[in-house]
């Protein structure tokens, strides 16, 4: 960081001599949210290595939605921390919140379908909660810059969810219509407990587009597997239509109509 002085006060620049600009800024986050997951990345190839047990089966088997799954629990843990961090909790307050928000969907999920619960077979989720909560510690001062900071990472975590709870209810054999829902708790839920954790009305009872953004993934899933997709294709065109429904609903500000309840009127 270098200091130049001018006639009027001095001003903090850039690695280049320049003021850093919003784009820059988010650059270096997107370059910051890259290198946390290649450190999850490693931390399994060493507990592969090492004979580290920290799933049933070797980590060796992971598959693309096991990928999609770690990335989605590093977004939606960033979420709850971040939020939890702005209602000022401590620690282990922060860290509870960011787990709750990134296990309450899949395990409310794996009770329905009668399974055991996804995090307490794979210790590794615990673990990129705790990277996360490093992450918003050691790099918050670019978080509070961007004002959309939770938005971002919460849309992520959305979609994501969305994906790995529709393919999880469709590999235990149930049809298309229970994944959706299946799909529908797993991304909205963990969101809902969040918010209650942290004295919110949950975004799934507000006027935005929240739990419906899942339903159109869950739409979009059964279009793809119509027309013969290759499955990592249907599973990206899952995530990016709950995504891209998420942001421009909030963008455009569409919502769904609101159910009016009866008008009293009082005579004095």
């Amino acid at each position: 960081m270098v200091w130049r002085c001018s006639s009027d006060k001095p001003r903090q620049l850039g690695i280049f001599g320049r003021k850093n600009s919003p784009s820059t800024i988010n650059i270096k986050i997107f370059n910051i949210y890259i290198l946390s997951f290649q450190i999850i990345h490693y931390f399994c190839e060493f507990s592969v290595k090492h004979d580290i047990k920290v799933e049933k089966k070797h980590m060796m088997q992971i598959s693309f939605v096991d990928i999609i799954e770690f990335i989605g629990t590093f977004a939606f843990a960033i979420s709850g921390i971040r939020l939890a961090s702005a209602k000022q909790f401590d620690l282990f307050g922060a860290f509870v919140v960011g787990l709750v928000t990134a296990i309450g969907g899949g395990t409310i999920r794996d009770l329905l379908l009668d399974v055991t619960p996804f995090w307490m077979n794979n210790s590794i989720y615990l673990v990129i909660t705790a990277i996360a909560l490093v992450w918003v510690m050691v790099f918050s001062k670019y978080l509070v810059r961007m004002d959309n900071t939770f938005f971002i990472f919460d849309a992520i975590g959305l979609a994501l969810f969305a994906v790995v709870g529709i393919q999880k209810t469709l590999d235990a054999g149930f049809p298309l219509w229970v994944a959706t829902i299946m799909g529908t708790f797993t991304g909205a839920a963990g969101g809902v407990l969040r918010d209650v954790f942290i004295n919110e009305i949950p975004l799934i009872f507000r006027k935005d587009i929240y739990a419906m953004a899942c339903v159109m993934g869950g739409f979009a899933y059964w279009v793809c597997s119509r027309l013969g997709c290759d499955a990592i294709v249907t599973q990206i065109t899952c995530g990016v239509c709950v995504f891209l429904t998420r942001v421009l609903a909030v963008k455009f500000h569409v919502s769904l109509p609101t159910l009016k309840g009866e008008e009293r009127h009082h005579q004095k």
